[in-house]
């Protein structure tokens, strides 16, 4: 599976790109913003997802790791294929949308092009469970909550073990970046929690 590119813009067209990794132009589908920051003959990365089917090999490019796990998520959904995810990466932010999810705002989702009641519906239904809490004055990517909780959890463990309180710990990792991995996190509440003893 490819799951990152970097290399030189070959071509360009209105929905993918070419990128030269190395003499070996890959063809990817791009979104509407990822689009916009790509010049011919430039250098660039794209975080991919690589959607494989019997017929095909396909892949679908984005300029940064929480579009492409908003891209992802919106896959789970029953019913939302590759095609409408791209559709509606294009016409919202994540966290926007997660925003809208949390609060079951139907009306935001329908007025997405291809989105019709029902399918908001579904999207509502299927992904209400799978999101934190939004806070209205956070400027974080508004993440799910599956791709995140696994290292959090992991890690709350460890530090519980060092004798750290549940309180502490939660403080701590309000404050750290929400694609950290186990190990990054415990690294980086070991330094702010021995920064405060």
């Amino acid at each position: 599976m490819i799951g990152y590119l970097n290399g030189k813009v070959k071509f360009l067209t209105n929905d993918d790109v070419i990128i030269d990794v190395g003499g070996v132009g890959y063809k990817v589908l791009v979104d509407t913003l990822t689009r916009q920051n790509l010049q011919v003959d430039t250098a660039t990365e794209l975080f991919v997802h690589t959607a494989v089917r019997e017929d095909a090999i396909t892949l679908y490019g984005f300029k940064n790791r929480e579009t492409l796990e908003f891209f992802e998520t919106l896959l789970t959904v029953s019913g939302v294929g590759a095609k409408s995810a791209l559709t509606i990466v294009s016409k919202i932010s994540a966290a926007d949308f997660f925003k809208a999810v949390d609060a079951q705002d139907l009306s935001t989702l329908t007025k997405l092009p291809s989105i019709g009641k029902k399918s908001a519906q579904r999207i509502l239904l299927d992904l209400k469970d799978k999101v934190k809490n939004f806070s209205a004055d956070s400027t974080e990517y508004f993440q799910p909550a599956q791709i995140v909780s696994n290292a959090f959890d992991e890690a709350m463990d460890a530090l519980s073990a060092l004798g750290y309180t549940s309180a502490e710990i939660s403080a701590v990792f309000k404050r750290a970046p929400k694609n950290f991995s186990t190990e990054q996190l415990i690294k980086f509440a070991l330094k702010e929690l021995n920064r405060f003893a």
